[in-house]
């Protein structure tokens, strides 16, 4: 172990997001918050693609200097191949991971590239590469700095449910098979064994990590949620009253995200009919769905939302009292934490990310097991939320109170400081047990 050294208080971090976007869903917005909130604990300078800078510029709130990396000559044409094998940019996940390859490595060795004299000079503490987080994509950076090398957080290594292959046929996901095929890839072995600290979440991704790093992996789910946007001010307690209570599903509509579980559930129970599901959301799944709430002449009960803002989401969720979601291949979850800082009992399928998450009485957890049984499962948990309203209000407030304490962004980004002044002291990287498993 090496002994203490002088570290800066605000270390000087090269932060590498090429996914890093205000505006765009899922791993973009994750990755432009997260930058966002270390730019107030560090003094930060953003690499990132060249296709983010519209929205970044329009957003104005980075707080540091963004940097744009133009690799257009070989992303745009990979970009386009992968739409095409893909059918869009729904489904497929591992196609569009196979084709990220090439443009990612050039982005990286673009970047070192222009900050070739900066990082000589000793201009930077850290290099810091916050996204992509698929430990699948490796890093051309790790080790070629003399600035410690940071990576993650990194999230994946979920497996396909067996009971769900049809689900996984419909997401085109037949090349997930050639995955562990990135162990072989050049530069994959030294991102890790280069680096100073590697922040993975949850068990799933940590497992998939080689033995020899253990003792740099700090557990640190990617998600978090901005209380700006996501919290329970103003609302009344989940199941107060004596009204309908409303239950939310929200997210894409696509087949391992299982949205038919949840609209089966609700329109075949006697117990639920007084009450009301919000469907939030589009995607290819929207058609079938349509079709089981006709057949079950539930259209009063189930109500379509389509795609909202972020804002939108918030508003809905904070007049809901339980949020449905029976995703069955969750690799981080971020909605089941904004729903939880929105006051909502969270209902979820426990495998991956979301288990974890409403684990230690934070919310409810349904096995995993094939489709009738998830039905039959969420059908008996809905109907539990109305006849112990005191019990899941109670289960509510517990995951309230987790979200806000552990998952905004700031307190994220302050956990991330301290963990960068490990590595700079020499140190072994800190684990907070609130990111723990079952934590």
């Amino acid at each position: 172990m090496m002994t203490d050294r002088t570290v800066p208080q605000r270390p000087r971090v090269l932060l590498l997001a090429e996914n890093c976007n205000p505006e765009w869903p899922s791993l973009p917005v994750v990755g432009y918050k997260y930058a966002r909130a270390l730019a107030k604990v560090a003094n930060v300078t953003v690499a990132t693609h060249i296709r983010n800078r519209e929205n970044i510029e329009k957003a104005a709130d980075m707080g540091a200097p963004v940097v744009y990396i133009d690799n257009e000559w070989i992303a745009r044409g990979m970009y386009r191949l992968s739409r095409l094998l893909r059918g869009g940019d729904q489904i497929a996940w591992s196609t569009n991971q196979i084709m990220a390859y090439l443009p990612y490595v050039v982005f990286e060795r673009q970047a070192l590239r222009q900050f070739r004299a900066e990082l000589a000079r000793g201009d930077f503490d850290l290099v810091h590469r916050i996204t992509p987080m698929s430990p699948t994509l490796p890093s051309y950076a790790a080790g070629r700095t003399r600035q410690p090398f940071v990576i993650g957080p990194l999230n994946g290594n979920l497996a396909w449910p067996e009971a769900f292959r049809g689900e996984q046929k419909r997401e085109r996901e037949g090349l997930r098979r050639l995955r562990d095929l990135y162990r072989y890839l050049p530069y994959s072995r030294g991102t890790f064994t280069k680096a100073a600290a590697i922040l993975a979440a949850f068990p799933h991704t940590i497992a998939d990590l080689p033995e020899v790093v253990r003792d740099r992996v700090v557990d640190l789910p990617e998600i978090g949620f901005d209380d700006t946007v996501f919290h329970g001010r103003g609302r009344t307690p989940a199941f107060a009253g004596e009204g309908p209570k409303r239950f939310v599903f929200a997210g894409r509509l696509v087949p391992y995200k299982v949205p038919e579980a949840a609209v089966r559930a609700f329109a075949t129970s006697e117990r639920l009919k007084g009450h009301v599901l919000q469907i939030v959301g589009d995607g290819p799944e929207l058609p079938r769905l349509q079709a089981i709430v006709a057949e079950t002449g539930a259209q009063e009960r189930i109500r379509f939302e389509g795609r909202k803002t972020q804002a939108q989401v918030a508003e809905i969720m904070r007049q809901g009292d339980a949020f449905v979601f029976p995703s069955i291949r969750e690799l981080g979850a971020g909605v089941v934490i904004e729903a939880m800082a929105c006051g909502m009992t969270v209902l979820v399928t426990d495998y991956g990310a979301p288990g974890h998450l409403a684990s230690q009485g934070r919310g409810v957890r349904v096995p995993l097991q094939p489709l009738d049984g998830l039905v039959r499962d969420y059908r008996a948990a809905m109907e539990a939320c109305v006849a112990e309203p005191g019990r899941y209000a109670a289960i509510a407030t517990a995951g309230q109170t987790h979200a806000h304490r552990h998952y905004t962004w700031a307190t994220k980004a302050a956990y991330t400081a301290e963990i960068y002044a490990d590595v700079l002291a020499g140190r072994r990287p800190r684990q907070s047990a609130a990111y723990a498993s079952d934590a």
